[in-house]
């Protein structure tokens, strides 16, 4: 009897804890809610005062001032920082090189013009018309009549209206001299979807195109195409694009260097755009656009088309070039204010075919038609959470108590897995585990090792996953603290998913720059792999967007990394022989070869004293360790290297972390 008292009375206990805990959490909400909007009012105070307003122009030049220290800090010295604008000179003339100057010359045109490949598909480039400018509507015609591929016909609907009658003029006559061009005049305008699908009932032929009847094609659009569809079997097919403004081409505004086909990137971005081509068999069934998603057609086509797709190839070279200009969707998407909800009902349309119920959609800070998809977490598992420590009892106390009282997620358990630690900070802190409100959740285990005994991660973290009793393990570095409450439940919601591998947070320097936003191979002076946005300010949206969404890499870091325990067993845990150095990189390498997606999630946000626990990896026997182990990972992976990280353009130079171009060996094609 006694014993079952003293049963209840711990599970009373605990059950009083995690109330208290909850309500503790739900004051906190509460109070930054309200210093949320206490900030917001003094902001708006601020802003609607003369003197603010007055002072614009000062303000302006301390900003400017700022940035420049915060280059000199991120470069290092004002050297790095002379190099970085000389790195800049020499990527914005580069620039030209992608504009008209990227065109064929004569003997590249005569060659690709006569190239002979085993499948020559016909191409219907599909171009719905409504009420055109004239300039707009030649530039769009002529650079389909300059493709270096002839065999395409482009099929134009046209739903203009009475006062624009001159369109169907104009294309008449281009008609009269080019057979290839096939016009209809529709008896009333079908807005986007309706006249685009009109243009789909003049089309015969194997593969389908989408062009705007403001944008221009590049000359060897369709060449490349066709020689990918020959070369890999491609039935869908994109390309990067570029914004320029007003009537030169030459005038980017900004250029989209994409990654391949990813697509929780899709999902939450419509990044594919332009310039779609696929094969006819895909719309068999279903249909072109559909009205319901009118200024978001493409999104939600793309998205059916794409899960139909066998083999979706994306073309790394700048080969479409959109206009910007009043009224246009690249100009201003409040322009077309339906666009945002239509991109939300795309993506929660796709989704449900998924099988996904109970999601959210909601737009990010990057802009409206970026997105964040919250899903549904499948009932309560355990989650263990995994953490080497040798010391540094400072640094783990602050990691366990900021796991304990800023999580909101209840089933959690951590594992420390104790690693030679000598100090006596240490052993008073495992005690006060013992006795404190974690002694419930929290095991300290020794690994055991020897004196002489270098340090070994992955046999750590491998020894730690071997006495977690959760189905998902977290693996965490103990130089942590967490930041957002709902970190686990954002990493959950990835990898509980069928499809997903190794999920990764985003992590930021004590200064909230970046230290982790997803990995790139071969990036870094090493060419094993890299952090992209490294040190990078903590409120940068990213390249085109990419900090504000969670989208598919190639790895995540160890740091902190949630994976199914399944899936963990499936690849058989990190390699015992990548002791320090990539064990991370190999361990995703291994997911993503075993099919799964790695994913990283902004959404998830942690500070990372980076290697406080660790020591130098440059110098002495550390450095010597590092290069064979690096040595090992790339001769391991040395195909999966020299084919290229599929989630960073090819466009891009691996020495630098900030998405910048490659300056100086700019190579227009993928060496296949």
């Amino acid at each position: 009897m006694d014993d079952e008292k003293r049963v209840a009375t711990r599970e009373f206990d605990a059950l009083a804890r995690e109330k208290l805990k909850s309500a503790a959490l739900a004051e906190r909400v509460a109070v930054l809610e309200n210093e949320k909007r206490e900030l917001e009012e003094s902001l708006d105070r601020i802003k609607s005062n003369p003197l603010w307003k007055a002072s614009a122009p000062l303000r302006a030049f301390i900003h400017w001032v700022i940035r420049q220290v915060d280059r000199v800090r991120n470069q290092g010295s004002l050297r790095g920082v002379v190099a970085k604008i000389r790195y800049k000179k020499r990527e914005r003339a580069a620039y030209a090189s992608f504009g008209t100057e990227s065109f064929p010359d004569e003997e590249q045109r005569k060659r690709e013009s006569q190239a002979e490949f085993d499948l020559m598909p016909k191409i219907s480039i599909l171009t719905p018309l409504f009420n055109t400018p004239e300039k707009y509507l030649r530039d769009m015609i002529e650079s389909v009549q300059a493709q270096t591929y002839a065999n395409w016909e482009l099929c134009l609907a046209d739903g203009s209206d009475d006062d624009h009658a001159a369109v169907g003029l104009l294309v008449r006559s281009y008609a009269e001299n080019d057979e290839r061009i096939i016009y209809r005049h529709l008896p009333d305008n079908k807005g986007i979807s309706g006249n685009t699908n009109a243009c789909l009932t003049l089309a015969d032929g194997d593969y389908i195109a989408l062009l705007d009847h403001d944008d221009i094609l590049h000359p060897s659009v369709l060449y490349a195409y066709v020689k990918e569809i020959n070369e890999t079997g491609a039935d869908y097919l994109y390309c990067d694009e570029a914004t320029f403004k007003g009537d030169d081409i030459n005038r980017m505004i900004t250029m989209h260097f994409k990654p391949d086909y990813a697509i929780d990137n899709l999902r939450a971005n419509n990044y594919i755009c332009h310039f779609s081509m696929f094969k006819r068999s895909l719309l068999s069934g279903t249909e072109l656009f559909r009205p319901q998603f009118d200024g978001s057609q493409d999104h939600d086509m793309i998205l059916r088309l794409t899960d139909r797709a066998e083999r979706i190839v994306h073309v790394p070279r700048l080969l479409y070039y959109w206009r910007s200009h009043s009224g246009s969707t690249a100009s201003n998407i409040e322009a077309k204010h339906y666009a945002i909800e239509a991109a939300r009902g795309a993506v929660s349309d796709h989704l449900k075919r998924h099988g996904y119920e109970h999601f959210q959609i909601t737009s990010t800070r990057a802009f409206e038609t970026i997105f964040k998809i919250s899903y549904e977490i499948s009932g309560s598992p355990l989650i263990s959470i995994i953490i080497p420590n040798c010391d540094h009892a400072k640094d783990l106390r602050r990691l366990v108590d900021s796991i304990y009282t800023r999580s909101t997620w209840d089933n959690y358990e951590i594992i420390v897995v104790e690693n030679g630690s000598r100090s006596r900070d240490t052993e008073g802190l495992y005690e006060s585990f013992e006795n404190g409100p974690m002694r419930e959740r929290i095991r300290v285990l020794d690994f055991h090792r020897a004196p002489d005994e270098s340090f070994n991660f992955s046999a750590v973290v491998n020894f730690g996953a071997r006495q977690a009793r959760g189905r998902y393990l977290l693996f965490m570095n103990n130089d942590m603290e967490v930041i957002t409450i709902n970190w686990m439940e954002e990493m959950l919601m990835y990898a509980q998913r069928s499809d997903v591998g190794a999920v990764g947070a985003k992590l930021y320097f004590p200064d909230r720059r970046i230290q982790h936003a997803g990995i790139v191979l071969a990036l870094g002076a090493h060419r094993t792999a890299g952090h992209v946005h490294y040190k990078q300010a903590g409120q940068n949206l990213g390249y085109m967007g990419r900090l504000c969404y969670a989208q598919d890499m190639s790895a995540v870091t160890g740091a902190c990394l949630m994976v199914e325990k399944k899936k963990y067993d499936e690849v058989k845990g990190f390699d015992e022989r990548l002791a320090v150095a990539l064990n991370d990189v190999d361990f995703c390498l291994k997911l993503r070869k075993a099919g799964y997606l790695n994913v990283f999630t902004p959404f998830a946000e942690l500070t990372h004293y980076e290697s406080a626990s660790r020591g130098d990896d440059l110098t002495g026997e550390n450095a010597r360790r590092y290069n064979e182990e690096s040595e090992l990972f790339r001769e391991r992976w040395r195909d999966v290297l020299d084919a290229g990280d599929p989630y960073y353009n090819p466009n891009f130079s691996l020495d630098r972390s900030d998405f910048s171009l490659k300056v100086g060996d700019y190579t227009p094609l993928r060496t296949k």
